[in-house]
């Protein structure tokens, strides 16, 4: 139909269609501020877990004060798929620590994510009595809410 040719009494119907379907296009549940705030504390409490495992003094998530920036490795900020993760946080003797991770992100907000530098050991690390432990911060998974 011409435009000139659709009734007035058409563009209520077309703009209420409008407003109904856009939302379903609007992007993305994947978000960078949903990635970061998933990201950073199940990093603390991970850092929580493996000074125990380790034997040195005790941190808690808190203190660790771990803070995320993430973006998609296309530098977007939004979508599932191949993300970076830089995590700034306290170590347990307190010094300023940054570390970079690659995260697999799928479309249901569940990840994987892997050091993308040796920075903090390989998949085992020496506990203070000796043996073998594994490396927490290595790689691990995590999931987030996409509602």
């Amino acid at each position: 139909m011409p435009y000139r040719s659709m009734r007035a009494g058409s563009w209520p119907a077309i703009i209420v269609a409008t407003t109904l379907i856009a939302p379903g296009c609007s992007g993305s549940p994947i978000t960078a501020e949903r990635v970061e705030g998933s990201f950073a504390p199940t990093f603390a409490n991970l850092v929580h877990t493996q000074v125990q495992w380790l034997g040195l003094r005790s941190i808690s998530p808190s203190e660790v004060g771990a803070l995320a920036q993430c973006r998609t490795a296309s530098g977007a900020r939004v979508g599932s798929g191949e993300w970076v993760c830089t995590v700034i946080w306290r170590g347990p003797d307190g010094q300023s620590l940054r570390d970079t991770y690659d995260l697999f992100i799928g479309t249901d907000g569940c990840y994987m994510a892997s050091v993308s530098n040796e920075s903090l050991g390989g998949p085992t690390l020496r506990a203070a009595s000796g043996t073998d432990v594994r490396n927490l911060l290595y790689a691990f998974e995590g999931c987030f809410d996409t509602t």
